[in-house]
């Protein structure tokens, strides 16, 4: 008797093990020090407890931009340019950007003790480009091993 599996359920299950075998290229040091390295100087209300917690979003917006380059990185073998591509995904990079960037302004100290600037955003803005553009490139390489 055969198992009857749908088209979604095929792809979905292909993409997560795509996404697993991309994943095991980063690590938790490399998370925190691209999280240190873009918001270091950056305090959070409610001490060290609530940095942690911080620091596990960022890992999260970083970890959703590297899958979304790595998704993409299929375009990038084929020849196509990379501002294309990262133009078909302006929302989605917004989206992360906008998601990171309220998130510390809700709950770091910016607001209360220095003038809210910018710069900031910039800042939230290059940390998601920096993971999309690492995660689009070690796809690539993937690809070119052949080991998509």
């Amino acid at each position: 008797m055969n198992v009857i599996t749908t088209f979604n359920a095929k792809r979905r299950e292909k993409q997560i093990k795509y996404e697993r075998r991309l994943l095991k290229e980063i690590s938790i040091k490399l998370l925190s020090e691209s999280v240190r390295k873009y918001f270091g100087t950056l305090k959070v209300q409610g001490g060290l407890f609530m940095q942690e917690g911080f620091d596990e979003a960022c890992y999260d917006v970083a970890i959703e931009s590297y899958l979304l380059g790595g998704k993409l990185s299929r375009l990038g073998k084929s020849g196509e340019s990379i501002e294309r591509i990262k133009s078909t995904v302006a929302t989605e990079l917004k989206h992360l950007t906008d998601t990171i960037y309220n998130f510390w302004l809700y709950w770091a100290e910016v607001g209360v003790a220095n003038p809210v600037d910018e710069s900031f955003y910039f800042a939230c803005e290059q940390f998601v480009d920096n993971w999309w553009n690492e995660g689009f490139q070690k796809g690539i390489q993937r690809y070119k091993l052949r080991l998509h």
